[in-house]
């Protein structure tokens, strides 16, 4: 199915590509979305290949269907064209976060950072991929320097909890569980996170609470499906 979807981007964009870009398209490669920014992307750098911009938002579009492969080799030309964005390495940072490749995401995310030493997001997204290859304290370390930039910043709260979890510290973990549900109640994955937590605990009441809290907020979360059902067994 996911090759299926993939062929039928391609055969779009060989017959959109050939058209002529208009200023519709700028828009639609900004600010839209699927296909239809991807074709629209394309036309404007069938015109124009140097538009590091539309490289990068063709990039997103192409994370957007997982295709990681296409939105790292759309990142490459956008740095090639513009190596002092820092935008763009932290994107081809989290595009190899997302193929497990943590060594080469931190690579982009450390120059990311030295380009652009303030922004908080920069430091959540090295802190992720320092916890997912196993590394909470390095984590726990950026995730409290995205917070010391952006006190709003959910996410940092919620990558903090997970590392002091990888830690085996729930009670710290909850408590920026609960920070990041107070300042983004949407936070689905901080729910499940949380009833991970409760559930490592032994409080299942909990646990079930938020992750059916989860759930109710995105169905597709797995982690939450399975949490619910195994502490409903317990």
């Amino acid at each position: 199915m996911y090759r299926v979807i993939l062929s039928a981007a391609a055969a779009l964009l060989v017959a959109t590509s050939v058209q002529p870009a208009t200023a519709d398209d700028r828009s639609a490669c900004d600010r839209g979305t699927g296909d239809e920014a991807i074709a629209a992307c394309s036309r404007l750098l069938t015109r124009n290949p140097r538009d590091a911009a539309a490289y990068n938002n063709r990039a997103n579009r192409y994370s957007d269907k997982r295709d990681y492969d296409r939105a790292i080799a759309d990142l490459d030309q956008a740095i090639r064209l513009n190596p002092n964005d820092a935008r763009f390495y932290n994107n081809r940072g989290n595009r190899y976060s997302d193929k497990r490749d943590y060594n080469r995401a931190i690579a982009d995310l450390d120059q990311a950072i030295r380009l652009n030493p303030n922004d908080a997001r920069f430091y959540n997204n090295r802190g992720n991929a320092y916890n997912n290859k196993g590394d909470p304290d390095r984590a726990i370390a950026d995730a409290n320097k995205a917070i010391r930039l952006d006190p709003q910043l959910a996410n940092a709260y919620e990558l903090r909890g997970e590392a002091f979890e990888a830690k085996n510290d729930p009670d710290r973990a909850i408590a920026d569980y609960d920070q990041a549900i107070q300042l983004n109640p949407q936070f689905a994955d901080a729910y499940t996170a949380r009833g991970n937590a409760y559930a490592n605990k032994r409080d299942y009441d909990r646990a079930i609470a938020d992750y059916d809290q989860a759930l109710n907020l995105d169905l597709s979360l797995v982690d939450a499906h399975g949490g619910a059902s195994g502490c409903r067994r317990c």
